[in-house]
């Protein structure tokens, strides 16, 4: 399925939520790309998995931000493939560096960066630890198996959505960062 496909099909899937995130954060390695930068020369050609890039066209076209938070211990190289896949105008913030905080100082950093609220975000990340860890800080965070695809798009935005609502209706009863992490349920 080409990007433009994928785009279209995104962009289908985003039009059946009312609340949609503010931002929508990735992670890099087995995330939006099948490989850890590390195991790699900045010399290689890197390619993103097939749906990826069309759902950060649809996610652009929406007016949606997007960020990268990743604890490569390569960020250099990382860098350097985002700027050969032409990605660099996509996201509002790159927090790209090697962390034993499982990304709570990566997020941190980017919500500084954007003052937009940790409730209005969606993540997307391939480790446990790193979805548990950013969940609790109010964040709707996805577990990927085999990157991100347009089913754990949709996931994503359906598992945001409820979470938003709950939130809303909640916020006095329910303490602020407290939110669900969602594993492929497919």
């Amino acid at each position: 399925m080409g990007d433009e496909r994928v785009k279209a099909e995104a962009l289908q899937i985003l039009g059946l939520f009312q609340v949609l995130p503010r931002l929508v954060v990735f992670d890099l390695d087995y995330t939006l790309w099948p490989f850890y930068c590390e195991c790699r020369s900045k010399r290689d050609s890197p390619s993103l998995f097939r749906h990826a890039r069309g759902i950060m066209y649809a996610l652009k076209e929406k007016g949606i931000d997007m960020a990268i938070a990743s604890r490569s211990p390569t960020p250099d190289i990382a860098k350097v493939f985002i700027d050969k896949l032409e990605l660099q105008s996509m996201f509002v913030a790159q927090e790209i560096f090697s962390s034993w905080t499982h990304k709570t100082e990566h997020f941190q950093k980017i919500q500084r960066k954007t003052g937009i609220p940790y409730k209005s975000m969606l993540f997307f990340d391939d480790e446990d630890r790193n979805i548990e860890t950013v969940s609790k800080m109010g964040v709707t965070s996805v577990l990927v198996e085999n990157g991100v695809n347009l089913d754990m798009f949709k996931l994503g935005l359906s598992n945001f959505a409820t979470n938003f609502a709950a939130s809303s209706r909640n916020q006095d009863e329910k303490p602020q960062g407290e939110s669900k992490a969602f594993k492929k349920e497919l």
